[in-house]
């Protein structure tokens, strides 16, 4: 069987849980290395990347759901799941793309990312 592709595209902060629960029980589903996974956040989604304490996990300065997100982020990545922005929301959203995690990629546009994955036959997943 070939690698599944699948797009997944978080555009709105409350639903981060739910995408990586949906990716954790995907993964679970179909074991990982079998599938190609991306994860699309734009539009107020890339407010969660907004603090570099989030991004650390130092705690302190920020809340433990946004800490633990980027652990449950960073723990995908390291299983192969691409973590991809989009660099129009971060200027919206005042953010430096510097201060994003290692594990981040920046495109251009978010709308632009999903056209190109959906026409590479990626299925897309708006949880």
């Amino acid at each position: 069987m070939d690698k599944l592709k699948v797009l997944f595209h978080v555009n709105e902060p409350d639903r981060w849980q739910r995408a990586l629960g949906n990716i954790t029980n995907f993964l679970n589903d179909v074991g990982q290395g079998n599938a190609d996974i991306e994860v699309l956040a734009n539009g107020e989604a890339v407010s969660v990347f907004k603090s570099r304490c989030m991004l650390t996990g130092s705690g302190g300065c920020c809340g433990t759901a946004s800490g633990s997100l980027m652990d449950q982020m960073k723990k995908l990545s390291e299983m192969g799941v691409s973590f991809v922005v989009c660099r129009n929301a971060l200027k919206a959203q005042s953010i430096e793309e510097e201060s994003l995690p290692n594990f981040v990629t920046v495109v251009p546009a978010g709308i632009t990312e999903i056209a190109r994955k959906q026409a590479e036959g990626y299925a897309y997943i708006k949880p």
